[in-house]
């Protein structure tokens, strides 16, 4: 086998965990090598809600002012009940800055503003182990060379191969009953639609909708998983089809924005997650081994914090390491103490983001009346300002 090393620092996974934190640290003069297991750099799925918090994250790294440019501000939000003989509608306000934004406009901004040579695609790992003398990271590649590091981030998603050194394999990733469609329908002479986040509701069917432009609609829509998704998953014409026979009782011009979706955007999903528990036992550390964004705290998207969490993740990450001198040199010591310290800073902050999405999540899950009422009697206890996560500061890089 090859031996190499590349760099002191090597993050795992070039979504948008791996890459922020890689812009954060480049903003601190540190250097960084991302490896990332396809050949071109993707982004899954088709659009990320960004809140308040989530901008603060993004005008730190410097491309808050960049993004803003190529999604609207949404002013407010409703809810419509159509599980009546007459639709019911609650509208609820939009207090702080929230925008929705494409993936590919995310990830092309944070990827820009790398040097030349910091992403390595085609690049799987697939596993790690602690060297038994010098206890440096070891990452053993698809193509069976050995890349050695003094610091691993693993950034590598919810099937994450890093993760699996802490325990968190994927066979413990748990499932919603429910799964997710999302998508972009594009109106070339512009949608008539408000500048708010309107979610519809029949059944245990849901379809969320928020402009992202004059001209584009990011949508979702969330339903029960059924034995057919495991086969059409791969399938956009047979996903939307699907979707449409599921919106039975919704509007017209809801089912024709879904039917004149862009095939290429369209994805169908299961919703894993780790168990918010699971965050509270797990120290998240080997030696200078650590992980961040989905591969430690995989959620639901039922809160809209997911992508939000992993940027904040690459900030307090950054901080920490810059902190302790990294661009002059650190020790072993020095790396783990980084580590910890940003552990420290993050474990309650993202075990309350899952729990409260764990919540919501069950309450879509299930038939049961009385159920329902528990979670939102639970909830109504521990989350009580329904804006709560997105009034966090990560604080200043």
């Amino acid at each position: 086998m090859d031996r190499t090393v590349d760099a002191d620092i090597v993050i795992v996974g070039g979504g948008i965990c791996g890459l922020a934190t890689a812009l954060a640290l480049h903003r601190k003069r540190i250097k960084s090598l991302v490896l990332e297991r396809s050949e071109n750099l993707r982004a899954t799925g088709a659009a990320i809600i960004v809140q308040a918090n989530g901008w603060r994250a993004l005008d730190q790294l410097g491309i808050g002012s960049t993004l803003r440019q190529t999604a609207i501000q949404i002013e407010g939000g409703r809810f419509i009940s159509l599980n009546e003989a007459e639709p019911m509608e609650f509208p609820f306000g939009v207090n702080q800055e929230l925008r929705c934004l494409k993936r590919t406009d995310l990830v092309k901004a944070m990827a820009d503003n790398l040097p030349v040579g910091t992403i390595r695609t085609n690049c799987q790992v697939v596993s790690i182990e602690l060297d038994p003398l010098t206890h440096s990271p070891q990452l053993l590649l698809s193509n069976g060379s050995i890349l050695q590091a003094k610091v691993v981030i693993g950034c590598d998603g919810v099937n994450s191969a890093i993760a699996n050194m802490f325990g968190l394999h994927r066979t413990k990733l748990l499932l919603f009953s429910t799964c997710v469609a999302r998508g972009f329908t594009n109106f070339p002479n512009g949608h008539q639609f408000a500048s708010e986040f309107v979610v519809m509701s029949r059944g245990q069917v849901q379809l969320g909708r928020i402009p992202v432009s004059d001209q584009l609609v990011y949508w979702f829509v969330t339903r029960p998983r059924t034995s057919k998704d495991s086969t059409i998953w791969k399938e956009p014409v047979l996903i939307r089809q699907s979707l449409i026979e599921s919106m039975k009782g919704f509007p017209e011009g809801a089912v024709e924005m879904i039917q004149n979706c862009k095939l290429s955007f369209l994805h169908l999903t299961e919703l894993k997650y780790r168990a918010p528990w699971d965050l509270v036992l797990n120290k998240f550390r080997k030696g200078t081994v650590t992980i961040a964004g989905d591969a430690m705290h995989a959620t639901g998207p039922f809160i809209a914090q997911g992508g939000s969490a992993s940027i904040e993740d690459a900030l307090v990450l950054a901080r920490c390491l810059a902190q302790k001198k990294f661009a002059e040199g650190m020790n072993i010591a020095d790396a783990e103490e980084a580590f910890d310290q940003y552990l420290k800073e993050r474990k309650m902050r993202i075990f309350w983001l899952s729990l409260h999405s764990f919540l919501v999540g069950k309450k879509l899950d299930t038939k049961s009346s009385i159920v329902r009422f528990i979670i939102l009697a639970i909830m109504a206890i521990l989350f009580r300002d329904p804006d709560w996560h997105s009034r966090y500061h990560c604080g200043l890089l």
